[in-house]
């Protein structure tokens, strides 16, 4: 494949979203920085990391996860959104979208991605885990308290709390709301809950009632041209009966006939598709192998062609490293997504996308596949790339590897 094909006629092209065009192919996933002040709004290490990422020219930047309430969020250093944060966040995007257009000529579309950290919330830095139900995996030998499992009427509270979400969300001028149903924070256990007793638990329709009523919810209160979408776990990668998208024969065998059903209720003008839980199996939503780059290829490919007038965004390609261009226009042009996001290689190389599209794309800037951003975050420090941005590798060395 020519420099040129994959430049100007795949992930140069432009594609519809509702009411937006987007200005090419690639687009940045949502990486939590762990990096707010304390009232919740984006902190110096997360300004520095969003207007470097608006200049790196993704023509789609999902914002990071950020909590809907304070008592939702996974950290003390999470980002959430209120209404007396408004101005930090609309004053951010205000930046990003200026830098974009002067650097780049384009103007990304911007994501909020909204959450309940569920199972991994925190309080003062404490955990304090809002579960939808026992699950033996994470919690082994040490079961967690049954009050610690979500009553149905808290449920169908934060539904309503997630619509408010979609409120602020616009006001500060986001262009869309993730309602977040991945990796095993709250909504994505609910989808698994398959022993959890009421109505938000057991049956299919049970268990994806508390993601159909958030979409209902915030659909609600939304504008038309303000784009409402998930970032949702196809597959868990952890046996039935606690994992979504799995056969049920006690393997770790994908059965996407559900995640494909839901998807298509939800009908969905935008899609960012991942698997797995980053605290138990990373390696599936975060490949380290060829055969985790081919498992989230054929698995995206499936959902896409069952959804096909869904906007989808596939993921994995970080650890092809130099070959990632390439790659990611082959999954435009064999249909495995709309367009390819980058995590890792965000952090690592903020402007992987415009050296992508002006054929200058370095080898020596990618990701390597470490984990030591991993290492940060789970260390309670703000997450980034150690080998490649001085920043983050002074921190590392400061506060890890002394």
């Amino acid at each position: 494949m020519s420099k040129l094909n994959i430049t100007d006629k795949v992930l140069g092209s432009s594609y519809t979203v509702g009411t937006f065009v987007i200005q090419n192919r690639l687009a940045i996933h949502p990486m939590e920085g762990r990096d707010s002040y304390e009232d919740g709004s984006p902190g110096e290490l997360a300004i520095r990391r969003y207007t470097r990422l608006a200049e790196g020219g993704a023509g789609l930047i999902w914002y990071e996860a950020v909590a809907i309430s304070e008592t939702c969020r996974g950290s003390v250093r999470q980002q959430y959104i209120h209404e007396g944060n408004i101005d930090a966040f609309s004053k951010l995007l205000t930046q990003m979208r200026e830098i974009a257009l002067r650097e780049t000529g384009i103007v990304p579309v911007i994501i909020l991605q909204a959450t309940h950290n569920g199972r991994y919330t925190k309080e003062n830095g404490v955990p304090a885990p809002v579960i939808a139900r026992h699950n033996p995996i994470f919690e082994a030998d040490n079961p967690l308290p049954p009050e610690r499992i979500i009553t149905d009427d808290e449920l169908k509270q934060w539904e309503e709390r997630f619509a408010e979400a979609a409120k602020l969300a616009r006001l500060a001028g986001f262009d869309g709301i993730d309602i977040k149903a991945c990796h095993g924070y709250l909504i994505s256990e609910l989808l698994a809950s398959y022993t959890r007793p009421g109505i938000y638990g057991g049956s299919y329709e049970n268990r994806t009632r508390f993601l159909r009523n958030c979409f209902d919810a915030v659909r609600a209160v939304s504008p038309k041209e303000f784009i409402v979408t998930t970032r949702m776990n196809i597959y868990d990668g952890y046996p039935y009966p606690y994992g979504f998208g799995m056969k049920k024969d006690g393997g770790v065998e994908p059965d996407l006939s559900e995640p494909v059903e839901l998807l298509k209720e939800l009908n969905l003008e935008l899609l960012n598709i991942t698997m797995g839980n980053p605290y138990y199996n990373s390696y599936v939503n975060r490949p380290v192998d060829d055969d985790g780059v081919e498992r989230q290829r054929v698995l995206t490919k499936q959902v896409k062609e069952a959804i096909p007038e869904t906007a989808v965004v596939a993921t994995g390609l970080s650890f092809l490293r130099e070959k990632a261009p390439a790659a990611a226009a082959e999954y435009i042009e064999s249909g495995v997504g709309t367009a390819i996001g980058f995590g890792r290689l965000a952090f690592a190389y903020p402007y992987f996308a415009r050296d992508m599209l002006e054929d200058k794309f370095d080898a020596k800037q990618v990701c390597t596949a470490c984990g030591l951003c991993s290492v940060l975050m789970r260390s309670g420090l703000s997450p980034g790339c150690v080998v490649r941005d001085e920043v983050y590798k002074k921190i590392y060395k400061e506060n890890i590897k002394k």
